[in-house]
């Protein structure tokens, strides 16, 4: 960032200053640019101000090119020896920062041999909150239909939409964000014996934060759009948005024992430990997946209940509270617990 966007000394002490603020050590990315010499960049000119500079169209061939692959590394780890590929029933693919069509939803009915008659759909452009909203579709389906067996799989290659123009907005997402791919599968079984019942959702849209996120399509990539306000907007109302989340599933807020919150950023997580008078160690887990790999937009959140998850008993009444943010600007929970007295 330094070398592209031209800074002199005090602006690279300031870049160096923020990065070390983030909270986060390692990001991914499919283009190895990000660690070469410009001499060895492959998708990038190596040239003063990166001209000419890649245009939408070469940066969706690059997902094209790699987000299938992903994909089907994160299907693979989440199936395991359990579920057959073709045991999948419905197909849910996620993601804001590539498209086409056909698109990956079949690239990934290909490379997996996945039933031809499968339902499928896709969420688009929703941002960090979009697997939440999957998460909802299969719910809707699996009560339903008891033998539907609901694939959900998140990737995003957010490091494609680096931009050349110094704005804070871009300074910002280029900090933040990185790749990576997650998968869940939702079963409409009543075999709890190892799986996690979901318990509920709870949505709301903020108006007031309508501008301070977006994320928009331009000639060069998807432009990000992240006010510093976001912190403080959902600091002030995070803590009513639980409370009416917890009335409408008729849990209380003593019931929960862990906090799956997207990690946005650091300060988002520390806005929401003030709006809930959470002490740090609740968010430990939002943290540590923020420090290892980043802002992933819509997998982040499946990375921080991933975690969360595996370290639940069975034989414990435990609930877990997520919630994730996006533009809009949307805010998003759900509720997921142990099966012992659900």
């Amino acid at each position: 960032m330094s070398r592209i966007y031209a800074f002199n000394e005090k602006e690279r002490r300031t870049l160096k200053f923020l990065y070390h603020q983030s909270g986060i050590q390692n990001r991914y990315s499919v283009l190895q640019d990000y660690s070469q010499q410009p001499a060895e960049w492959t998708f990038y000119p190596p040239t003063e101000n990166l001209e000419p500079f890649p245009s939408i169209e070469e940066r969706m061939k690059v997902f094209n090119r790699y987000a299938a692959n992903l994909s089907v590394s994160a299907i693979k780890n989440c199936l395991g020896n359990q579920v057959e590929p073709t045991e999948v029933t419905h197909l849910i693919t996620v993601t804001c920062t590539g498209l086409s069509a056909p698109g990956l939803d079949l690239q990934l009915m290909e490379l997996l041999g996945l039933p031809q008659n499968i339902f499928r759909t896709s969420v688009n452009f929703m941002g960090c909150y979009a697997a939440i909203h999957a998460l909802k579709l299969a719910d809707v389906i699996c009560k339903a239909d008891p033998f539907a067996k609901v694939l959900i799989v998140c990737t995003e290659l957010c490091t494609l939409h680096f931009q050349q123009a110094a704005t804070l907005d871009n300074i910002t997402s280029s900090l933040l964000f990185s790749d990576g791919s997650a998968a869940v599968l939702i079963t409409g079984n009543e075999d709890k014996s190892t799986g996690f019942p979901l318990m509920g959702f709870y949505g709301e849209v903020m108006p007031k934060g309508k501008g301070d996120m977006s994320w928009e399509l331009s000639s060069t990539g998807f432009a990000m759009t992240l006010s510093g306000y976001v912190p403080s907007l959902i600091e002030a109302d995070f803590k009513g948005l639980v409370e009416r989340a917890l009335q409408k599933n008729g849990i209380t807020r003593n019931e929960i024992t862990h906090w799956s919150v997207h990690p946005g950023g650091k300060k988002i997580l520390e806005a929401i430990e003030k709006s809930l008078s959470l002490e740090k160690a609740k968010l430990d887990t939002s943290y540590q997946i923020l420090q290892d790999y980043g802002n992933m937009s819509s997998p982040t959140i499946l990375f921080v209940l991933r975690e969360i998850l595996s370290s639940l008993d069975h034989s414990k009444n435990q609930r877990v509270f997520g919630a994730a943010f996006g533009p809009g600007l949307t805010m998003e929970t759900f509720i997921v617990g142990t099966a012992c007295g659900n």
